[in-house]
């Protein structure tokens, strides 16, 4: 069966982990707190501080304890969907303000150019936000690439270790789940999505392996008609 759908995923494996841990997350950091004190009675930043007090379990959390509440959340790395909204709509005014720049792999831009123009239909699965999906690619240093994607998914469709997610995707494509080529470089991921029933590239591009998967260094590897 044919692959139709190339699914990949952003940090480490379209751009630069460096980018998101050493650009991004510090810029959120940096500029978060006085977005939420600023923008609370925000309709849809109201909506995402309630979910950071109902996941936290705090109820009666003030501003200043929610901006708390999401500083730690940054400090560790949480894969929080309310956060991942809130550092979104930060972004999106850094990325405005022209303050940031997506960072996209050059082999990444090559063959995501190829592959739209060869038909496929390419999609977006990573833990931040569809916002913040838009925003890198549409805002990158290669200029807009948002004109190549069909479609973003983020952790509304469900963790991406666990595979039950992956079919969530694939039943929203509407395409066979061995018509979809994953591209990741975490092995956990790969698992799931492969216990789904997609096919698997992994990217490792220190040259390492990532078991159980073909693994390639970049994307000028990949050729989706092998799978």
């Amino acid at each position: 069966m044919s692959i139709k759908v190339i699914l990949t995923d952003i940090e480490g494996t379209t751009s630069a982990v460096s980018f998101v841990f050493d650009v991004l997350f510090p810029y959120a950091a940096r500029h978060l707190p006085d977005f939420v004190r600023q923008n609370a009675e925000r309709a849809d930043v109201a909506e995402q501080l309630d979910a950071v007090r109902r996941d936290s379990h705090e109820p009666q959390a003030d501003v200043e304890r929610v901006v708390e509440i999401l500083l730690s959340w940054i400090a560790e790395d949480r894969k929080a969907t309310p956060l991942k909204a809130l550092q979104g709509m930060v972004w999106e005014q850094g990325y405005q303000a022209g303050q940031l720049k997506g960072h996209v792999y050059a082999d990444a831009v090559e063959a995501l150019q190829r592959w739209h123009a060869a038909g496929y239909q390419l999609f977006v699965y990573s833990s931040g936000s569809i916002q913040a999906q838009k925003l890198i690619f549409g805002c990158s240093e290669a200029g807009d690439l948002t004109p190549l994607f069909s479609g973003y998914f983020d952790t509304t469709s469900g963790p991406k270790r666990e595979a039950q997610s992956y079919t969530n995707i694939q039943q929203a494509i509407a395409v066979e789940p061995a018509q979809i080529l994953f591209l990741s470089d975490i092995v956990e991921e790969l698992d799931a999505a492969q216990s789904a029933g997609l096919k698997t590239c992994g990217l490792a591009r220190d040259g390492g392996e990532l078991p159980g998967h073909v693994t390639v260094d970049s994307f000028t590897g990949i050729e989706p008609e092998a799978f």
